[in-house]
């Protein structure tokens, strides 16, 4: 079991939210950013089952670190049962709270086991083949329906939801009448947190950004310059190999001239 020592807790992550202070999330995938985001004092980390480990949970130090269960984690026939052992699991590897897009009697199972648990509302991509890629909420009958998900996920005992692409006034009044913890990504300013991918934070990929995404960092470009330092490497490599440029004296093992000539004596050379 994975010691807490002075890591933030459920508790503490209320207690930001009764003080009305701002909490700052990102999504990370490898210990490096896991370290990063530790060393710069981001509150929260979001990671899934897939890149969580003892090592991953070391790395993200003081964070309090939400371990994604993905939706049909086990090809769609998961039960409450599947949730709960990889739950159990991953607690014991130092999960603080565990994301869990699946129904709401899996949910309910989860949270009456006292394990916190994250919903996700607004635009789900697991279940994006209902609304496809869009702000949802935008309509008095979208954003009451949004507020009537808080409220069943509230009342079965989840500790937040992930609140996502839906207007910020909605975000703002949802987060408001809600104890939930509220993880904002894509809905104002006036969601508990704001979430984005660590991705999208320092630039590593061109193309489409979502709306929300801001970019503090061009690691894109760093990476092609980095791509192109590799081939440039290589070519250089292939033509010391066929020049004889490599390998020199200093690459080779050494071996003294009367070892070398009995080794030969001995095969009759």
């Amino acid at each position: 079991m994975v010691q807490f020592h002075n890591r933030p807790n459920v508790a503490d992550i209320r207690a930001m939210k009764a003080r009305g202070e701002k909490i700052s999330m990102l999504y990370v995938t490898t210990l490096e950013e896991a370290a990063a985001a530790d060393a710069a004092g981001i509150h929260m980390l979001s990671i899934e089952s897939r890149f969580f480990s003892p090592e991953m949970r070391a790395a993200a130090g003081r964070c309090f670190v939400q371990v994604g269960l993905p939706f049909g984690p086990y090809g769609g026939l998961a039960t409450a049962e599947d949730y709960l052992r990889a739950a159990f699991k991953f607690t014991a590897m130092g999960g603080d709270c565990f994301y869990c897009a699946a129904s709401l009697d899996i949910q309910k199972a989860l949270c009456d086991n006292h394990i916190p648990i994250v919903a996700h509302v607004g635009l789900i991509p697991s279940y994006i083949t209902w609304t496809g890629w869009r702000a949802v909420g935008k309509t008095a009958g979208e954003a009451r329906a949004v507020w009537d998900h808080v409220k069943q996920l509230e009342a079965i005992g989840c500790f937040g939801a992930e609140l996502e692409v839906v207007p910020d006034r909605l975000g703002e009044i949802i987060s408001r009448n809600t104890p939930m913890i509220m993880l904002g990504m894509g809905a104002g300013p006036g969601a508990d947190a704001q979430y984005l991918f660590a991705e999208d934070v320092l630039g590593c990929t061109d193309g489409h950004r979502p709306r929300h995404a801001k970019a503090y960092r061009n690691f894109a470009a760093e990476y092609a310059r980095l791509q192109a330092e590799r081939i440039a490497a290589f070519r250089e490599f292939i033509a010391d190999v066929n020049t004889g440029a490599y390998p020199q004296p200093q690459h080779n093992v050494p071996m003294q001239d009367v070892e070398f000539e009995a080794f030969k004596t001995g095969l009759g050379l």
